[in-house]
């Protein structure tokens, strides 16, 4: 199946932004299926993941006009969906957002794992310390698990700064952390 074009993504936004329903079921046709693979890597909790993916479209509906035209409106979404799977699982009560990957009968992904310890974990304390252009580009091809081209273009900037932002932040992280 061939996946249309970032220009046609990009109209079609745009008709999201000025109040076009049918235009915003395109979108979600077009995203949603890829956007729920995504994020089931990420979380294997089906019901949180169908939430996260409306929550998503429903932030696409109202914010449609904050995109700023930069970068792909697919960067755009994931790095929205990926926030809101973030959120979503900070909002779990502390019980069932620690570490221990068998709480209460849940089995956490690996990766669930991972975000909840970013935010509970020295990790945590590390990123934050970090300036915000490389928490910004950690946070995409890290966290978000964006290729070093589509953070690129999700931020703003070439593909080669993204890997020096990051060499630069893992040699922070290196330090921070020893």
């Amino acid at each position: 199946m061939a996946h249309r074009t970032a220009e046609v993504d990009a109209t079609v936004l745009r008709r999201v932004a000025s109040g076009d329903r049918a235009a915003l079921a395109d979108l979600y046709a077009e995203h949603a299926p890829w956007l729920v693979l995504r994020l089931s890597r990420r979380c294997n909790d089906p019901g949180l993941v169908d939430e996260v993916v409306q929550d998503t479209f429903l932030a696409v509906w109202k914010g449609a006009r904050r995109w700023d035209g930069r970068g792909e409106v697919a960067a755009w979404i994931w790095g929205i969906g990926v926030r809101r799977l973030v959120d979503a699982l900070r909002r779990r009560p502390v019980a069932t957002a620690t570490l221990d990957p068998h709480v209460d009968g849940i089995v956490l992904a690996a990766e669930e794992q991972v975000l909840l310890g970013v935010e509970y974990g020295d990790l945590g304390g590390a990123l934050a310390r970090l300036s915000p252009e490389l928490r910004a580009v950690v946070q995409a091809t890290v966290l978000d698990g964006l290729t070093t081209r589509e953070a690129g273009r999700l931020l703003g900037i070439p593909a080669g700064t993204v890997k020096t932002r990051m060499l630069r932040a893992k040699a922070a992280l290196r330090e921070d952390l020893a």
